[in-house]
């Protein structure tokens, strides 16, 4: 059960915590701690926070598709 719930989060979140750990070289899990943890202290900021980055990448992704099936034609 709890293995479920981890693949649904991992595959339905917006990746704003693989991309941070990426882009600064960071663990993770250690940037998905922080985000639950200031949650918990800054009453729900972070997630705000979490949800605008998610939207951000989302189009950026969306925009990255759509310059590479411009430039295959």
């Amino acid at each position: 059960m709890l293995q479920r719930l981890i693949t649904f989060f991992e595959r339905y979140s917006f990746g704003v915590c693989t991309y941070l750990g990426e882009r600064f070289n960071i663990s993770i899990s250690k940037i998905r701690l922080f985000f639950i943890y200031s949650s918990f202290l800054a009453v729900g900021f972070p997630l705000i926070v979490y949800f605008f980055a998610g939207i951000v990448l989302d189009i950026r992704n969306y925009i990255k598709l759509g310059r590479t099936r411009i430039s295959d034609y």
